[in-house]
């Protein structure tokens, strides 16, 4: 079932909402980020022989980070027109976790996360705002709509009982 969070506003029902742009927004950057990433470091080496360059002097890239930002970016991209809240929450969560796990692993402005991904200060700080802005973004959509009791314009028959069609009065000895 589709995401109704950019529905139910009184305002302008064609405006995206916060979660929506978030979406598109972060995932056009993670998506532009990973390519680009590409051009600097494409490496897959992992554990001692983990290596990575920096992108404008201060995001360090490899070919498995190059593949995170362009794996969730895309997906991001792909699920904000129709269930932009859940993109923007997972998105967000995704973010906050990978800012926190990189906080506790990053020693003197460098670490790495399961030998993979390579992390400096400057990355946690990038995965916790990514992180952040989702959570915001995703709550400041506002509740759900509340579906109504009644269905008005409903085609659907009601459930319970079936009701026997009206005969002819000609038929009714």
């Amino acid at each position: 079932m589709a995401d109704r969070s950019d529905r139910g506003a009184p305002k302008d029902a064609a405006a995206p909402g916060p979660a929506r742009l978030y979406a598109l927004c972060a995932g056009a950057f993670l998506a532009l980020l990973g390519v680009v990433g590409f051009f600097f470091d494409a490496g897959f080496e992992t554990g001692r022989d983990l290596a990575a360059d920096d992108v404008a002097g201060t995001i360090a890239v490899n070919g498995w980070r190059n593949l995170v930002y362009l794996g969730t970016g895309l997906l991001s991209l792909a699920l904000a027109p129709r269930h932009a809240r859940a993109a923007a929450t997972a998105l967000g969560g995704f973010y906050l976790l990978l800012g926190v796990w990189g906080l506790a692993v990053t020693d003197h402005d460098i670490g790495s996360i399961l030998g993979l991904l390579p992390l400096t200060d400057e990355d946690n700080v990038l995965h916790l705002v990514l992180g952040g802005l989702g959570a915001v973004a995703a709550a400041a959509d506002g509740p759900l709509p509340r579906r109504s009791g009644s269905r008005r314009g409903s085609a659907r028959p009601r459930r319970g009982r079936a009701r026997e069609p009206k005969r002819p009065a000609a038929l009714d000895g």
